[in-house]
């Protein structure tokens, strides 16, 4: 078994109908297509510069109560799509900030995908499953490598989301089940059905409620879903990775609970922050963590 010792870095650096052009004053400033977003970001505590300030074409205003809205300087429709090498995403400005994709995510879908191309290469049919899959951007990379997917989120209507990416990306007949239930309860249920996955992608909340009101919070909750995950995976696993975002969980930390997880698996863990190139200035925006395991 080998694991590495120290977090590396990843750049999600290959994008083009994506760029994350400048970021100042806790705001993030990216185009998507051909509309310009202003949107805050937390991990931004340096100041405004330069002149791509004055590009915005819809700014997303926090409000001090909760949440917040969208002030729009010129009429832009309600959604529109991006490209990222041979998938399709359906961008939509939603209330709370988000657009439906996460863009330094593209990193791992790319190694996702290599994986699973990997494997089929060798005549292997490949399972993958994806809780807390949201719109469907790794669900979607996925199934256009040739693997077989269950997509689960709690949302109905991230899960709709995700059907529209699949259409969009010409993967309407492949072969996803879409799944609207508690993460863990589904899960749950699967190890009852004796049902085995060769990969399995999570991108887990901080804090949240599943389908029937269950409250998660990762801290306490991480570890239980991660050991019945484990159960999960198939005699001969290709890989499993997870994305957190929780602020102050560290790289190490991640690295701890992977190799503890699958101390009797052998595989190569890897870990570290998940980032995107600031066009101006050279600087590199910290997404998160990520955790990997493969074999």
């Amino acid at each position: 078994m080998t694991s590495s010792p120290s977090p590396a870095s990843l750049l999600s650096d290959a994008w083009k109908d994506y760029e994350l052009l400048d970021g100042g004053d806790g705001m993030k400033l990216e185009r998507w297509g051909d509309f310009v977003l202003a949107r805050p970001d937390p991990q931004i505590i340096w100041p405004r510069i330069g002149p791509e300030w004055t590009r915005w074409d819809a700014w997303y205003h926090r409000s001090n109560k909760g949440g917040g809205r969208w002030e729009y300087r010129k009429k832009m429709p309600e959604s529109w799509t991006v490209k990222y090498r041979n998938l399709t995403f359906k961008i939509a400005p939603t209330g709370f900030k988000h657009t439906g994709l996460f863009p330094e995510q593209a990193a791992n879908w790319d190694w996702c995908s290599e994986r699973i191309r990997a494997a089929k290469s060798k005549g292997r049919e490949v399972s993958v499953l994806n809780l807390f899959g949201y719109t469907g951007a790794a669900t979607v990379a996925a199934a256009a490598a040739g693997a077989s997917v269950c997509h689960v989120d709690s949302a109905k209507g991230m899960v709709e989301w995700c059907k529209e990416n699949a259409r969009f990306s010409g993967l309407v007949q492949a072969p996803i089940r879409y799944i609207v239930e508690d993460c863990h309860t589904f899960v749950r249920r699967e190890l009852r059905r004796g049902k085995k996955y060769d990969a399995i992608i999570m991108d887990p909340p901080s804090y949240g409620h599943g389908a029937d009101g269950e409250v998660w919070k990762l801290e306490t909750n991480l570890w239980p879903l991660l050991e019945d995950c484990q159960k999960l995976v198939s005699e001969d696993p290709i890989f499993f990775l997870v994305n957190a975002y929780t602020t102050g969980l560290s790289p190490t930390s991640l690295a701890n609970v992977l190799s503890r997880l699958f101390a009797s698996h052998g595989g190569t863990t890897a870990t570290g922050e998940i980032g995107l190139p600031i066009t101006a200035g050279g600087l590199v925006l910290p997404c998160g963590i990520y955790g990997r395991r493969w074999w």
